[in-house]
């Protein structure tokens, strides 16, 4: 049996052997992917093997597939395309040796292999002493004579060095430039080093090490350029955010401004002037209107100048008489009351052109003064004292401030009350009082303890002010007791009296600045009807706002508690009923 070195294939005799290789000779070397011709042999591998790697290793494996399906060579003879394209694989199998696997990414630009022309004439004298017929022995010679007359020198692509032999030239580049190749080389036993990041194989620990460090510094530019990024978008958030903050500040110190000049309006702290000129310009209004003769401004004005100038009130707003005319009434009529009972003696007072809109609490005071001038237990502190004007209640306040009352009250109110239409409420009038030696206290309802918000302890409190008792006593009672300041927000009254009504239920009696002369002068009438009572009638269901306060009188302050009173005023705080 005789093996050709170029192919494998074996043949059974000489003759047969020398025709075989005759073929090879004579068949031009044709590249099967590319058609690629004009070649010699090895050059031909190389081509192969480095243009069309991917397409060699699926031939490959379609040669493995083929001979599994049709069977062994004895089956190809049956089937000449079969066999034909079995040849041809084994011819590229033979052209693309295994354990050459150099990548053609590596190569240098331009430095591929350069192809050399057949030579021709040597070509056709190989042939000729092919079928001379040499003898056997002779045939390995002939192989070697037509190899080194097809082979040209070959240059490494990547040193330049010179080899005649292609097996020289592929051992040298295995040996030599092992570390640039992408794949492992048989035979070789250096160590294999995978990249965890991309996955390419590195003979070299070096080299990987630098391709590593290659992707660490790439990720590092991506995420330097990410956090730039990021920051450029953080302060772009943060400008908005903090744009966005002053503009809802800017918009908030705008609101509370207006709410600030609002309430300052509402109070009478705008400075647009106090009782004087709100007194003057409605009477202006009214003269304009032609509901006041010039000649009536006039006398009015100098009576208001008057008053002024002795603090005293003109008295143009006061009734009197109307406690009498109660007593009268209960004991009468009022069918449906059980009990009543009345407060010491005490004037109405309300509002007029000079302080409408914000003057209730000073007349509510002027009502409560009223009472404690008509009660002898109180001329010690109040001896040789009248009524004052509404200026002069203001600037009894301001002296009780500077004395040292209330200091928190004072500055809430920027210490100045006089030429002013600045409200005030149960403290300012408890600073009074006790300024004035008049022992007081305030009361806090600071919560609803009915239904819908309805207050029914204060009144069951004010019920237990007024009685001692509940038995056995007559239908209306005439106490001693001074009328009570009762405060809420916006607004004061002066509870006078209490009713309770057959079936159980309360109803407080208040005089009300709000309610003209007029109206209350005709409670004074001998005739007086139960309708009269309607503006001074109030239910537990009329008294609904959040919370309330009173401000009660209840004796005289000494020097020595009037001081500790004052002491105690730095840090005072009202009575709650809980």
């Amino acid at each position: 049996m005789f093996s050709c070195d170029i192919c494998g294939e074996t043949v059974t005799s000489e003759p047969d052997m020398k025709a075989h290789l005759i073929v090879h000779m004579e068949s031009e070397v044709i590249c099967p992917f590319c058609k690629l011709s004009g070649v010699n042999y090895d050059e031909m591998c190389f081509h192969i093997e480095t243009a069309h790697f991917e397409q060699n290793e699926l031939e490959r494996t379609f040669e493995r597939i083929n001979t599994t399906q049709y069977g062994t060579s004895d089956n190809k003879k049956d089937n000449p395309l079969q066999c034909k394209m079995e040849v041809n694989s084994s011819l590229h199998s033979a052209c693309a040796p295994n354990h050459l696997k150099s990548s053609v990414q590596s190569l240098p630009k331009g430095g591929a292999l350069k192809p050399k022309a057949f030579c021709s004439e040597d070509l056709t004298e190989s042939t000729t002493f092919l079928k001379s017929g040499e003898k056997p022995s002779d045939l390995t010679k002939i192989k070697g004579s037509i190899y080194e007359t097809l082979c040209s020198p070959l240059e490494c692509p990547f040193c330049g060095k010179i080899e005649i032999c292609s097996q020289d030239m592929e051992t040298h580049v295995k040996t030599k430039h092992a570390s640039l190749l992408d794949t492992s080389l048989e035979g070789c036993d250096q160590p294999l080093y995978d990249c965890p990041m991309c996955g390419l194989i590195c003979t070299n620990y070096h080299i990987l090490q630098e391709h590593v460090d290659l992707h660490l510094e790439e990720n590092r530019f991506g995420q330097g350029m990410d956090r730039a990024q990021c920051s450029r978008d953080l302060e772009l958030a943060h400008q908005l955010q903090q744009e966005e903050d002053r503009r809802r500040r800017s918009e908030e110190s705008r609101q509370e401004l207006e709410e600030f000049q609002k309430l300052q309006r509402q109070y009478g702290l705008d400075n647009s002037g106090g009782y004087k000129q709100q007194q003057l310009r409605n009477m202006e209004i009214e003269v304009n209107r032609g509901r006041m003769h010039a000649s009536e401004f006039h006398r009015r004005k100098a009576d208001m100048m008057e008053s002024l100038a002795f603090g005293i009130d003109d008295g143009k707003t006061k009734t009197s008489g109307i406690i009498e005319a109660l007593h009268r009434y209960y004991q009468n009529g009022a069918a449906d009351v059980r009990h009543v009972w009345l407060s010491a003696m005490v004037d109405h007072f309300h509002s007029s052109f000079g302080d409408k809109g914000w003057g209730c609490g000073y007349r509510n005071f002027q009502m409560l003064l009223s009472s404690l001038l008509q009660n002898d237990a109180y001329d010690d502190c109040l001896k040789g004292m009248s009524i004052p004007c509404i200026p002069k209640i203001q600037s009894m306040i301001e002296d009780a401030w500077k004395e040292g009352f209330d200091p928190q009250g004072a500055s809430q109110l920027n210490n100045r009350l006089q030429g002013t239409k600045a409200w005030i409420g149960a403290c300012e009038v408890y600073t009074l009082l006790t300024s004035l030696r008049v022992k007081c206290h305030i009361v806090d309802f600071h919560k609803s303890t009915g239904p819908l918000g309805t207050h029914p302890r204060l009144f069951e409190w004010i019920l237990n002010y007024y009685s001692s008792e509940r038995e056995g006593i007559p239908k209306v009672v005439c106490t001693s007791k001074p009328p009570i300041y009762l405060q809420h927000q916006g607004h004061s009254r002066t509870v006078v009296g209490i009713e309770e009504k057959k079936n159980r239920t309360l109803c407080l009696l208040v005089f009300d600045p709000g309610c003209p002369s007029r109206e209350m002068q005709k409670l004074l009438k001998q005739d007086m009807e139960s309708n009269s009572l309607k503006q001074l009638r109030k239910f537990v269901g009329n008294l609904k706002h959040k919370q309330y306060q009173v401000v009660v009188v209840d004796g005289v302050l000494s020097p020595e508690e009037k001081a500790a009173r004052r002491q105690a005023s730095q840090v005072f705080t009202a009575e709650k009923i809980p």
